[in-house]
């Protein structure tokens, strides 16, 4: 999957913040929920203007952002 068939970038929506296309859902939003265990249907439900390729476009952008920046580990 290409996250970028699902995702936009542009500074002219939710302030240049990564958000579903053709919504102002960041995708943030949706990570951070994944992250703290909501389950996709529960996400789904709460977001009903994105789909389940979404939520995949989400985690596939999450994965690359990871490769190329890692995060600083505490001392």
């Amino acid at each position: 999957m290409d996250w970028r068939d699902h995702i936009s970038i542009d500074r002219d929506v939710c302030h240049g913040e990564p958000c579903f296309v053709g919504t102002r859902v960041l995708v943030t939003v949706v990570l951070d929920n994944l992250a703290v265990g909501v389950k996709e249907e529960e996400i789904l439900k709460s977001y009903p203007s994105i789909g389940p390729r979404a939520i995949r476009a989400a985690l596939c952008y999450a994965s690359e952002l990871a490769k190329r920046r890692p995060a600083a580990m505490p001392p």
